[in-house]
């Protein structure tokens, strides 16, 4: 399979996945802006939502969506216990967290990348994120991940959102929960090889 993905974008989940369950992929990445990846390829060709992460399959399927791509993922080799087995409560709330995250997290942060948006509503936007971010916070107390004491896919999209507020100025100061449990998954040596392989982390 390939991951379509461009450094630091939320294709950085899905990377992480994949080098977590350790399974054969090839990443090619995207130019977001020229729609163009480094082969060459439009890239609207390829997915024509336009943004990443994106993944073909084996047998000419396109994957899109952060956490559908993610769950996709962790169904591929379930014995590796990044995602609750179908049917389970536990099943339940990993998706309820992916959903959070995507809609909440993710759908929250984006206003604050494009040059466009307003200052004053970018203000608003961070007043927002700072309720949600209390969440979460206190959602980690007591625990090592979203889940409890095992990584999960969920992990992995939570710490590729949090990445972006060092750069749209969102506050995670007052969170200390949220800041023991990004250098927590920060350590991980799959992650860290992620991020070196997207030339984030030298």
């Amino acid at each position: 399979m390939k991951l379509y993905y461009s450094p630091g974008a939320c294709s950085l989940g899905p990377h992480i996945v994949l080098n977590e369950l350790g399974l054969a992929h090839e990443v090619e990445k995207v130019d977001l802006a020229a729609k163009k990846t480094e082969k060459g390829a439009d890239y609207w060709q390829i997915n024509p939502k336009g943004y990443v992460p994106a993944i073909a399959t084996d047998d000419g399927q396109l994957v899109t969506e952060a956490a559908n791509v993610l769950q996709y993922l962790a169904d591929k080799k379930p014995e590796a216990n990044l995602l609750p087995k179908p049917g389970t409560m536990e099943r339940t709330r990993a998706v309820e967290w992916l959903t959070f995250i995507s809609t909440e997290l993710h759908k929250g942060y984006s206003p604050l990348f494009r040059p466009t948006t307003p200052d004053a509503y970018k203000t608003i936007v961070r007043e927002n994120l700072a309720k949600r971010l209390a969440y979460v916070d206190k959602q980690l107390s007591g625990k090592k991940y979203l889940l409890g004491d095992n990584f999960s896919v969920a992990d992995a999209y939570l710490f590729n959102i949090l990445r972006w507020s060092k750069f749209t100025q969102v506050d995670l100061s007052p969170y200390a929960n949220i800041n023991a449990y990004f250098e927590r998954v920060q350590a991980r040596p799959k992650v860290q090889e992620t991020l070196k392989q997207e030339g984030l982390l030298k």
